[in-house]
């Protein structure tokens, strides 16, 4: 068997316990279907939790379990102890137990030499212990007041400790995700919402959508092993790239980018699958008529959204989307105060919780202030494009296309330090494009303060007579 594992991570170029991952990973496909065919919701909580737990153990050994169990056992128990808090003391305790395991396993450099942890399950793990616990609090406020996605998610009663268990681990979806919300699962488990069968409709068939899922992620690996070995992460230390002109460097910057995000690409693939054929990745019908089953639940990376992207500030809306939406629920929107619009800050003190769940490594640190930069950029562009829109549509047309290179420039220039994340190395390969990505968005937020758009104008409010 150990040979077999030997030469099969061999032939797809991954270490054996990169494979033992993939392996197990992919299995979350079989084993959510297996989901479906349990009896009641007690035995689908039940199955859930085990099925997660086997899964973790046999992909990154006993020990990861006992690493789940802390954060766990802590938001459960806040929620019972001190409810009122449970959201603020949650948030700071995970993160800051995934601070201190992300200093111990140092999981990037684990990554680069094709080593694996749990690491990476833990850090999905500790997003879905942290909302439920904010959300058991928000469970006291009345709903005057609140926002539309704290009405949706708050929960009213505590979930039992298997619904707990069962929403944390839930046939491996921990492993990468999606990040889904508890009252969602347990809507889902009883049959509930848009899960309930007493409106008249029946409940849709996944299994088109989640071949379609599956064969992405062919595509996306396919991609991912003819680029990689071409366009290397290596060729940044190596000497003969820095003898290169400009443009080309320029150019390797964007192709290396390009071929490492296709493994990103076939791994949530993989896990929208999962989630589609589970059931959970149902998210109501569509409009159309007839009405369509729609499946946004499941959905973590949309490609095209991301290579195409007319604007940075569609990025988040396109990649890693429910991690996004995690941000944005539960940090960016609740940093705004009442009666204010959300600014920069708002914006940098996301991007900062973002890099710091990803992991301590100064490439993150450094491509997430680099997307702030990025984003509030392009933000610039956007509303110069939108004032002369209806007054000038070819330079509108040119203003598009400005932000869609913009974009292009500064994501794949900034990622090189998300893939690289020494110090070192990503300022080396900065520098080697004289910061041209960092320098572009500074550029344009300050033409921003210059150049602003004239507001229209307000209708005079007519005298009474």
């Amino acid at each position: 068997m150990a040979l077999e594992m030997d030469s099969m991570a061999s032939a797809i170029g991954v270490s054996v316990p990169v494979l033992r991952f993939l392996l197990c990973f992919v299995a979350t496909i079989p084993v959510s279907f297996a989901r479906r065919l349990m009896p009641g919701p007690a035995s689908k909580h039940f199955y859930a939790a085990v099925s997660g737990a086997l899964l973790s153990y046999l992909s990154f050994g006993a020990t990861s379990n006992l690493l789940f169990l802390y954060p766990m056992a802590f938001g459960y128990a806040s929620m019972l102890l001190v409810r009122r808090y449970a959201g603020i003391v949650t948030f700071f305790a995970g993160f800051a137990y995934l601070i201190a395991c992300h200093v111990y396993y140092m999981s990037g450099d684990a990554w680069k030499e094709g080593g694996i942890d749990a690491t990476g399950a833990l850090m999905v793990l500790i997003l879905k212990i942290i909302s439920c616990a904010i959300n058991y609090s928000d469970g006291l406020l009345k709903e005057e007041g609140l926002r539309e996605a704290q009405k949706k998610n708050r929960l009213i009663r505590c979930p039992t400790i298997i619904e707990y268990i069962g929403y944390c681990l839930c046939c491996g979806s921990h492993f990468a995700g999606p990040v889904y919300e508890m009252k969602e699962y347990l809507e889902w488990t009883e049959g509930k919402g848009i899960w309930s069968e007493s409106n008249g409709k029946s409940s849709p068939s996944p299994y088109g959508a989640m071949f379609r899922a599956i064969f992405q992620a062919a595509i996306c690996m396919g991609i991912y092993l003819y680029l990689s070995p071409q366009f290397p992460l290596s060729r940044f230390n190596d000497s003969s790239y820095y003898q290169w002109g400009f443009w080309r460097r320029l150019f390797y910057q964007f192709i290396s980018g390009f071929s490492a995000r296709w493994k990103y690409y076939f791994i949530w693939s993989i896990s929208e699958a999962a989630i589609i054929i589970s059931g959970l990745g149902f998210s109501g019908w569509s409009d159309s008529s007839p009405p369509k089953p729609l499946w946004y639940r499941a959905k973590n990376v949309d490609i095209l959204g991301v290579e195409l992207a007319t604007s940075a500030v569609q990025l988040p809306l396109v990649w890693n989307i429910q991690v996004s939406t995690w941000l944005r629920h539960y940090v960016y929107d609740r940093l705004i105060q009442k009666g204010k619009k959300p600014g920069f800050l708002q914006l940098l003190a996301t991007q900062t919780v973002s890099a710091v769940w990803h992991g301590l490594y100064p490439g993150y640190i450094i491509f997430f202030i680099q997307s702030a930069l990025m984003i509030s950029g392009s933000r610039v562009i956007y509303r110069w494009q939108q004032a002369t829109s209806s007054k000038n549509v070819f330079l509108s047309k040119i203003l598009i296309l400005t932000n869609f290179f913009y974009t292009l420039l500064v994501l794949n220039y900034s990622c090189i330090g998300f893939l690289v994340l020494s110090m070192q190395e990503t300022l080396a390969s900065y520098k080697s494009v004289h910061f041209v990505g960092t320098i572009v968005p500074i550029l344009f937020i300050l033409l921003g303060k210059i150049i602003q758009p004239a507001r229209p104008a307000r209708p005079k409010a007519q005298k009474s007579h």
